[in-house]
């Protein structure tokens, strides 16, 4: 197939295309800075249509992972890139562009605070959806949805809390807090939350190419299915790396109203790094999120094959094969988003 991948820079938008390239897919990838890839490149912005539009020429497939994924920023930055990105992306598949869209969503588009134990994907709903990020790609993911027609099949797929090695978005922030002694452990640490290795994230988004068409005009959430409690999610990043755990608790209530006022702090400044505690990131560390992964299963034919326990084994190994002068979070960079 010629499919074309949208945010090859990514971690799970790499992965992807390499296993597209792997299986045979003719691969073009469309992101601002080169990939390195092995595969047709364009390089752009997803807000210029008329870039969108050049890449999605004769394409039979659109993966559409690029967005703006960050928890600092104003709205308008983030309307343009998902918003705006995605409406260009959906012309450009209904110009003729590819007669199947697999959008990149997830999971926090339909969260509002309570928790998600066993739950299905559940609507959209950007009035309910918190922060920037979860509010603008629930509108996305809801305009992407309504392009679903004989003419174009939009299936939406979910991923939740995907990481792996060389992940900045997720690991690379714990580790670095870690080390420096600044990982709290918030609350108990008794919720249950799922998270997904990367190389099965990406495996179910090519099952999704194969599957859009037959299956369409709906989401689903990727998860490995194996809710743990978040302490052991945390203690067990931490030992990949071989940093410490999490040494000292914060209660629930403290974390939360100090989130409210770093958020303030960084609004009012216009600061751009990432806070150090928001509130989202409190509620996603106390709050139950897992999910019922039979429809996702049965649409895609896709189960995960490297689960938990074997990606954080593979985790360590990537750890342990740190050249001299360095860890390997150092040199990709310690700035990472969630």
């Amino acid at each position: 197939m010629r499919v074309l991948l949208t945010g090859a820079s990514g971690l799970l938008g790499r992965t992807t295309a390499q296993q597209l390239i792997a299986r045979g897919d003719e691969v073009t990838v469309l992101q601002r800075r080169p990939a390195g890839l092995p595969c047709a490149e364009v390089l752009g912005d997803v807000a210029d249509p008329a870039v969108v539009a050049r890449a999605a020429a004769g394409q039979d497939a659109v993966v559409h992972l690029a967005a703006k994924v960050d928890v600092t920023g104003r709205w308008a930055e983030y309307v343009r890139a998902n918003v705006e990105g995605t409406r260009n992306v959906v012309a450009a598949c209904a110009a003729g562009g590819g007669g199947r869209l697999v959008h990149v969503s997830s999971p926090s588009v339909a969260h509002a605070g309570a928790p998600l134990s066993g739950a299905g994907a559940g609507p959209a709903d950007p009035a309910g959806a918190r922060g920037s990020y979860s509010r603008s790609k629930a509108v996305a993911e809801l305009d992407a949805l309504a392009a679903d027609s004989p003419d174009l099949a939009v299936l939406v797929v979910r991923p939740h809390l995907v990481w792996g090695p060389g992940d900045e978005q997720l690991v690379a922030r714990i580790v670095a807090r870690a080390r420096a002694g600044r990982l709290p452990r918030i609350g108990s640490g008794a919720a249950l939350i799922d998270t997904t290795y990367v190389d099965d994230a990406a495996a179910a988004l090519v099952a999704a190419v194969d599957a859009c068409g037959p299956v369409h005009g709906e989401a689903l959430v990727v998860s490995a299915g194996e809710p743990r409690t978040v302490e052991e999610v945390l203690r067990r990043l931490c030992a990949a790396a071989g940093v410490p755990g999490p040494r000292r608790r914060v209660p629930t209530r403290a974390a939360w109203l100090a989130g409210a006022v770093v958020e303030g702090v960084w609004s009012a400044t216009g600061r751009r790094s990432t806070p150090p505690l928001t509130r989202f990131l409190t509620e996603q560390l106390t709050t139950a999120h897992w999910f019922d992964q039979r429809r996702t299963r049965a649409a895609l034919g896709w189960r995960p094959e490297v689960g938990l326990d074997e990606g954080f084994a593979r985790l360590a190994a990537w750890y342990a094969g740190t050249a001299p002068g360095g860890t390997r979070e150092a040199r990709a960079g310690s700035a990472v988003r969630v």
